[in-house]
């Protein structure tokens, strides 16, 4: 990979650079080096995008598209990036650290989104309503918002913009994606294969840059509407931000998801399904199994299986396939899990294994942090309250069924949760107890493109996937038509 790329911003169909010429460094957090430079994009280059976006909703070579002919495109779209999938899973790797196996089995699936929503494209209907008068026609009619502002952050950043991107497209919208500043450049390099699918110049677009951008991108009065995925408290400003003026928004704002293991569970297959929660991805996830409430009778024999394999865990080059583990996706995260680690420990947390940063030979300014389990901690503590996002487990234990769903249930969050048991009528019994917006039963991290996924309580709302996600970028309206030859004259008195 070119060690001195330069990406641009990607508006109307071109390459541009901002309007103020200023670039940032993209940093490979393995290396600890940068490796890329990207356009600083600031409110007059998210104004040109907007508008690229709002001529291109306008322009008859999309909004006069047939939406079958519009899911045609959206399938062709898969079709590159399943082309370019190891290239575009190479540069993830360069910006957020994750594995390239990781990476490079997302971009693989990824084309799946465009398949699915794509074929729903000519699947949107309105409907015919029986009124009382037999000579009025009422039907409605699925509209498209106009101009969609997706915001994404740096864990999975192409497969996050394609859980709103599908369903956006599918409905009619045009696109323009606000990327993390710590993960920009495989975003500008899947949507550039736009114009080669046939995509009418301004229908995606990309603006890469920091804060200023993103909160142009939610103020501009040209964006019908915003989905974000990150943080719980920049999801807070953006529903407020949109909200004064009135903008919808989908939100995703990640969570602190239980993984409640039961005595009688399958222990090889929980063990198992709380590491993959936790250190896949090195817990940067929204959905990571970062509390793991475990039944007091199994509680210590887990225990040490966890610990066990946790200090084997690989942690090096992601790019090798031997690794397990890649480093932490950027500087201000890794001395977050480091400042809440000590937190914990200040609260009379006890570090079971890791806790510390991970030195790797042959990448000494790498960003690497050791898988890490915590115990004796209160459920209330804030390591067991706020998202880490990062590979730190929080160990707790429970005395029953009802002990368990409380645990799961005391927390501001509600994205997902994990039971392990074989007992069918407790799996579904507690399923149906716990707020989250996913339960896995004897499973965990599975999502795909036709199952809904969201949170309860502060881990937001709306959904993205499935069918449900493409009413969220529709709107109704009501079509009245008169069909009889009578004047309805209000004022002509009737005798």
């Amino acid at each position: 990979m070119d060690a001195t790329a330069q990406y641009r911003l990607y508006i109307g169909g071109d390459d541009v650079d901002a309007a103020s010429g200023e670039t940032f460094e993209a940093l490979n957090p393995t290396t600890g080096r940068p490796w890329a430079t990207m356009a600083l994009a600031a409110a007059e280059d998210v104004d040109r995008a907007v508008r690229a976006a709002r001529r291109a909703f306008e322009d008859e070579r999309w909004c006069g598209l047939s939406p079958t002919r519009r899911g045609r495109l959206m399938m062709r779209l898969a079709d590159l990036i399943a082309e370019h999938a190891e290239d575009i899973a190479a540069v993830e790797v360069a910006d957020n650290g994750k594995l390239y196996k990781e990476m490079l089995a997302q971009l693989r699936v990824i084309p799946e989104w465009l398949y699915y929503f794509g074929g729903l494209a000519d699947k949107i209907e309105g409907r015919v309503i029986p009124l009382d008068r037999t000579s009025v026609l009422n039907y409605t009619l699925r509209e498209p918002l106009g101009v969609v502002g997706i915001i994404v952050p740096w864990n999975s950043p192409v497969l996050l913009t394609m859980y709103a991107l599908g369903p956006a497209l599918a409905a009619g919208n045009t696109i323009v994606v606000k990327p993390s500043e710590h993960a920009s450049a495989s975003i500008v390099d899947t949507l550039r294969l736009a114009e080669e699918a046939g995509f009418p110049p301004g229908v995606l677009n990309v603006v890469t840059g920091a804060g200023e951008a993103g909160a142009a991108l939610v103020d501009h009065p040209g964006v019908a509407k915003i989905a974000f995925t990150g943080s719980e408290q920049t999801g807070k400003r953006i529903a407020a931000q949109a909200g004064a003026r009135l903008a919808p928004v989908t939100l995703e704002l990640g969570g602190k998801s239980p993984n409640i293991v039961f005595a009688d569970a399958a222990v090889d297959a929980a063990e198992a399904g709380v590491l993959a929660g936790i250190f896949g991805a090195a817990g940067q996830s929204c959905v990571a199994g970062s509390r793991a409430l475990v039944a007091r009778g199994i509680y210590d024999e887990l225990l040490e299986r966890l610990e066990r394999r946790t200090s084997a865990i690989v942690l090096g080059d992601p790019m090798d396939g031997l690794t397990e583990m890649g480093p932490i996706a950027n500087l201000p995260q890794l001395e977050r899990v480091e400042a809440m680690v000590a937190a914990a420990r200040g609260e009379g947390a006890r570090v079971v294994t890791g806790g510390s940063r991970a030195e790797v030979a042959g990448f000494s300014d790498g960003l690497f942090y050791g898988p890490t389990i915590l115990d004796g901690v209160d459920n209330d503590a804030r390591i067991a309250q706020d998202e880490v996002f990062g590979p730190v487990l929080t160990v707790l234990p429970f005395e029953s069924e009802d002990d368990a769903v409380a645990l799961a249930n005391a927390t501001r969050f509600g994205l997902a949760a994990g039971v392990w048991t074989r007992d069918v009528k407790r799996a579904h019994r507690v399923a149906r107890r716990l707020q989250a917006g996913t339960v896995w039963i004897n499973t965990y991290r599975a999502i795909t493109f036709n199952s809904p996924f969201g949170g309860y309580k502060a881990s937001g709302f709306g959904r993205e996937n499935g069918i449900e996600a493409v009413e969220a970028f529709l709107q109704t309206k009501s079509v009245w038509c008169e069909l009889s030859e009578d004047v309805q004259d209000p004022f002509v008195m009737k005798i």
